[in-house]
């Protein structure tokens, strides 16, 4: 945990930016019947009837210190998909950095192996000399700032029906465009003082040494 708040709380450096992964999923519905539009003093109205059309996924890419995030529509959640998107972030995004800090939660696909199971062997040891990865703990993914993004996302973009990906696409490229133009920026204030403090539960006890003594060792040992 200590590890990624220190992160957090390093000044920004262009050579070295900062940038939190997280992935969620979304399902795309259709209308069965048309919506009635709202007018005045009536609000629009949708029938609960919905037609399914599968689910897409949402990588997140947030740069907290620079105000920048990216959000790109998948099929799928597989390693192929995030070593994708990881090559796309040091080639295209940030190609004279010297490495990226990746701040990103503990799930399988988020590792090494995904990068040597897409990739060539040199290509992914390439990619891998251009990253410094930092796990949230398990059980602790809000220290992932990229969470909160997502968070403001479902409340601006995905609280509604979506029937396919193209309209996913430009729902997520308008929201983004829009939070970009502002650099809107996450202003992170727990640190591992406070942390210590205030999570003084999460942390390891250490057991102190106790010497035991029998009642028959303190009388053979009185004076």
């Amino acid at each position: 945990m200590e590890d990624v708040l220190e992160v957090y709380h390093r000044p920004h450096d262009p050579a070295c930016p900062v940038v939190c992964v997280d992935e969620t999923s979304k399902q795309l519905t259709a209308e069965t019947r048309l919506p009635i539009p709202a007018k005045s003093g009536q609000p629009a109205r949708y029938d609960h009837e919905y037609a399914r059309n599968g689910t897409a996924n949402l990588f997140m890419m947030f740069a907290p210190l620079e105000g920048w995030r990216h959000v790109e529509v998948t099929e799928q959640r597989t390693m192929q998909d995030y070593a994708k998107v990881v090559r796309w972030l040091v080639d295209e995004v940030y190609p004279h950095a010297e490495y990226i800090r990746l701040v990103q939660d503990n799930l399988n696909t988020h590792s090494p192996a995904s990068l040597y199971e897409t990739f060539s062997p040199a290509e992914a040891r390439r990619i891998l000399q251009r990253l410094e990865f930092h796990y949230t703990p398990k059980h602790r993914s809000w220290l992932n700032m990229a969470e909160i993004e997502i968070a403001i996302l479902e409340r601006n973009a995905l609280s509604h029906r979506l029937e396919d990906e193209a309209a996913l696409r430009r729902q997520m490229s308008a929201v983004e465009t829009e939070r970009n133009q502002q650099r809107r920026g996450i202003a992170w204030q727990l640190t591992s003082r406070d942390a210590r403090r205030k999570l003084e539960r999460l942390y390891p006890v250490k057991q102190r040494d106790c010497l035991i003594v029998s009642i028959q060792d303190l009388g053979r040992n009185k004076l």
